[in-house]
C-alpha cells in the first residue's frame, strides 16, 4: 500500500498556553511582539492577555464559546487572540477589510459570544458584547486555563462551494501538535527566533506565524501597508533581525530583487504550488526554503520538503501525519507516475465545518487502513503522483477549488454571487493566466442589460477582494456540455477593458505610465479616467506597476501613490511629484534619515 507517514508524536504534544507560560516565566523581558504601534515584552504580553481574558470572562464567555477578533495588524492582535484561548474560547477572525455584509454573516454564523474590536460597532449581531482590545479586567488573578487537545481553538471561514462561506473549526491539540511536528522535523530551530507574522488572520498560513509567540519567539507583526511595499517589509526584516519569513510564491516574485541586497531568512512558502522557475532560483541560489503543502482543514501544513533538487515537489508527511495515495475506489495507487487523489490522516484533522454535518462527513471518511477505531482521514481533493525518482509531485485538483495569490477560492461561490446581481441570467467564472505567474479570475455572464464594466463594483460590496474576477465578459449564452451543465473549457479567452476613445497622451511620462498599466493589466489601451481596480487590478499588480515604474524612471513611488489615486490621471499626476522630487538613489535612506536625526 502507498501509505507515507513518520511517526505519530503531535498525539502528546504540550499544549500552547502552557507552554506559552512557561516562555513568559523563563525569559519575561524579552521582547515579545513587535508591531507599527508599539513593542511587547513576555510580561507585558501575559498580563495584557490575562487582563483581556478576564474582560471576556466576566462578559459571559465560556468554555468552548467562539470570540470574534476584529482588528488590523497591530500588537492589539495577537493580545485577543491568546485572551480568547485564554478565556476557553476558540478565536474567529472577522477581517475588517472584508466586506460588512460577509463579516455579518461570519459572526452570525459562527454564533459568537463575544468580539473582540477597535470600531465602536462593527458589523456583528445585535447583542454580542464587544470589547476593546485594551480592556484589562483587574478583578483578581487570571483564572488559569488548560485547554483540552479537543477544545477548539479557532474557526477560519474559507470560501465554499455552495454560495456561503464554510467555517472550519480545528482543535487546540492540533495546533500543539503542528508546532511539536515543525520542531522535530527541524523547521522551527531549537532556540527562539525572529518570525514575521505576514500572512492574514483570516488565511490560515497565519496559524503557523503566530503561535510561535507560545514557544517564546518574537513575533514581528507585519501591517497591511508593510506588506504591500517590498521595500519597506525588507527594511522590516534587517531591522527586527527576522530569523523566519513565511510567503506565497507570488509574494516572493516581488521581494526577490529587494532582498537580493540583504540576508533572506528561512523561507516558509506555501499557499499555492511553487512555480518550477521559483524552485531552480531557490535550489541553484542557496537560499534556505521550505515548501510547505497542507489544507486548512489539516491545521496549515501536512507534508513538507526542503526547496532543494531538481524540480518541485511537496515532500514526506510531517511527523503524526499519515499520507494515503488512493484512486477512485479508495485502492492505493502504486505504480510510479499514475494519478491518484491525496488523503491525509492524523491527530492534526479539523473537527470538521460546524454547521454542516453533511458536508463535514463527505469530506472527513472513516480511514481504512488505521490501525485505531473510530480514525478518520481527510480528501483533499488534490491530485498527486509519484516521480519514478519517488518523490511526490502535486498535479491538480479534482474539482473546481484554485488559489489565488495563497487564498483557497471556490469558484462555485464567486458564480453564485455575480448570478445574484442585478440583471444577471446566467454566470461562469474560470481562472486565467493574465501575464506569467499573475493568475486571476476571469467572470462570464448572460442578461440583456448588462454592463460587465459595472459587476466588479458591485461585486466588491459582498466579496472580499481575492474572490472578485478582473474581468466580465458578456455572452449570448454560456457553451453547455452536451449534458447540459456549463462547459468551462469552451469558455471564450477574456474580454479586455473596452478600447478608449482616446488613447492616453502619446509619449513622454503618461506614455510611459499608461504602457505600464497595459503590460500589467494586459489590457490593449486605457484612459486617463480609467480606475485601476475597476480593470482588474489587484494588490500584487499594483506592485508590480510600482515596482516597474520605480525601475524605469529611478523615482521613490511608493503603493499608496496608486491605491489613493482615483484613475490613472490622477497616478500620472503622483508620478510626475515623485519625478521632481529628484532621482531615488539621490535621497536619503530611512536609516540614514535616522542618523541624520542622531
Amino acid at each position: 500500500m502507498t501509505t507515507f507517514a513518520m511517526p505519530a508524536v503531535t498525539t502528546g504534544a504540550v499544549d500552547l498556553l502552557s507552554r506559552l507560560a512557561a516562555a513568559v516565566a523563563a525569559h519575561p523581558g524579552r521582547a515579545a511582539v513587535h508591531a507599527v504601534d508599539g513593542s511587547l515584552d513576555f510580561a507585558a504580553l501575559d498580563r495584557r492577555t490575562a487582563g483581556l481574558a478576564r474582560a471576556l470572562r466576566a462578559a459571559g464567555v465560556r468554555r468552548g464559546d467562539r470570540v470574534g477578533v476584529h482588528l488590523a495588524r497591530t500588537a492589539d492582535l495577537p493580545v485577543a487572540l491568546l485572551a480568547a484561548w485564554r478565556a476557553g474560547a476558540a478565536y474567529v477572525p472577522l477581517d475588517p477589510a472584508y466586506p460588512a455584509e460577509r463579516i455579518a454573516f461570519m459572526a452570525a454564523d459562527a454564533r459568537l459570544a463575544a468580539v473582540v474590536s477597535a470600531d465602536a460597532e462593527p458589523p456583528v449581531p445585535a447583542g454580542v458584547p464587544v470589547l476593546r482590545p485594551d480592556t484589562e479586567h483587574t478583578g483578581g488573578p487570571a483564572e488559569p486555563f488548560t485547554a483540552h487537545p479537543l477544545d477548539s481553538a479557532y474557526v477560519i471561514y474559507t470560501s465554499g462551494s455552495t454560495g456561503r462561506p464554510k467555517g472550519v473549526e480545528v482543535p487546540h491539540g492540533a495546533v500543539a501538535g503542528l508546532v511539536a511536528a515543525l520542531e522535530l522535523s527541524g523547521a522551527y530551530r531549537p532556540e527562539p527566533g525572529v518570525v514575521a507574522w505576514n500572512a492574514s488572520v483570516s488565511f490560515d498560513a497565519s496559524v503557523q506565524q503566530w503561535v510561535r509567540i507560545c514557544r517564546g519567539d518574537t513575533l514581528v507583526v507585519v501591517d497591511d501597508a508593510q506588506r504591500a511595499e517590498p521595500t519597506r517589509l525588507v527594511a522590516l526584516l534587517a531591522e527586527h533581525g527576522v530569523t523566519d519569513l513565511d510567503l506565497t510564491p507570488s509574494h516572493w516574485q516581488l521581494l526577490r530583487e529587494p532582498l537580493a541586497r540583504t540576508r533572506v531568512p528561512r523561507l516558509f512558502m506555501g499557499g499555492e504550488p511553487v512555480p518550477a522557475r521559483t524552485w531552480r532560483e531557490l535550489a541553484e541560489g542557496g537560499i534556505d526554503a521550505l515548501n510547505l503543502y497542507g489544507p486548512t482543514e489539516c491545521t496549515v501544513d501536512a507534508i513538507t520538503t526542503p526547496i532543494t533538487g531538481p524540480g518541485p515537489h511537496l515532500g514526506e508527511p510531517l511527523p503524526g501525519v499519515r499520507a494515503y495515495l488512493l484512486d477512485g475506489r479508495l485502492a492505493p495507487v502504486t505504480t510510479a507516475g499514475a494519478v491518484g487523489e491525496l488523503y491525509l490522516a492524523g491527530p492534526g484533522l479539523a473537527h470538521g465545518y460546524p454547521g454542516h454535518p453533511g458536508l463535514t462527513a463527505g469530506r472527513f471518511t472513516a480511514d481504512p487502513f488505521a490501525t485505531e477505531s473510530g480514525a478518520r482521514m481527510y480528501r483533499t481533493g488534490d491530485q498527486a503522483r509519484r516521480s519514478a525518482e519517488g518523490l511526490l509531485e502535486y498535479v491538480g485538483r479534482v474539482d473546481r477549488q484554485v488559489k489565488l495569490r495563497g487564498f483557497r477560492v471556490e469558484l462555485g461561490e464567486v458564480e453564485h454571487a455575480l448570478g445574484a446581481l442585478a440583471g444577471v441570467t446566467a454566470a461562469a467564472v474560470t481562472p486565467y493566466e493574465a501575464a506569467p505567474g499573475d493568475h486571476r479570475l476571469a467572470g462570464y455572464v448572460t442578461g440583456a442589460a448588462v454592463r460587465p464594466a459595472d459587476l466588479p463594483a458591485e461585486l466588491r460590496r459582498t466579496l472580499p477582494a481575492h474572490l472578485v474576477p478582473s474581468t466580465v465578459t458578456v455572452l449570448d449564452a454560456l457553451p453547455l456540455t452536451p449534458n447540459g451543465k456549463v462547459d468551462h473549457g469552451a469558455l471564450p479567452a477574456p474580454a479586455a477593458a473596452p478600447t478608449a476613445a482616446a488613447p492616453a497622451a502619446q509619449g513622454g511620462l503618461d506614455e510611459q505610465v499608461a504602457e505600464v498599466w497595459r503590460t500589467v493589466l494586459g489590457v490593449p489601451d486605457v484612459e486617463q479616467s480609467d480606475d485601476f481596480l475597476s480593470l482588474g487590478g489587484h494588490s500584487l499588480a499594483a506592485l508590480r506597476v510600482v515596482h516597474l515604474l520605480r525601475r524605469k524612471l529611478n523615482v521613490e513611488l511608493q503603493l499608496r501613490d496608486l491605491l489613493d489615486a482615483a484613475d490613472l490621471a490622477g497616478f500620472t499626476a503622483a508620478v510626475r511629484r515623485a519625478a521632481a522630487a529628484g532621482p531615488a538613489a539621490a535621497r536619503p535612506t530611512l536609516t540614514a534619515r535616522r542618523e541624520a536625526v542622531r
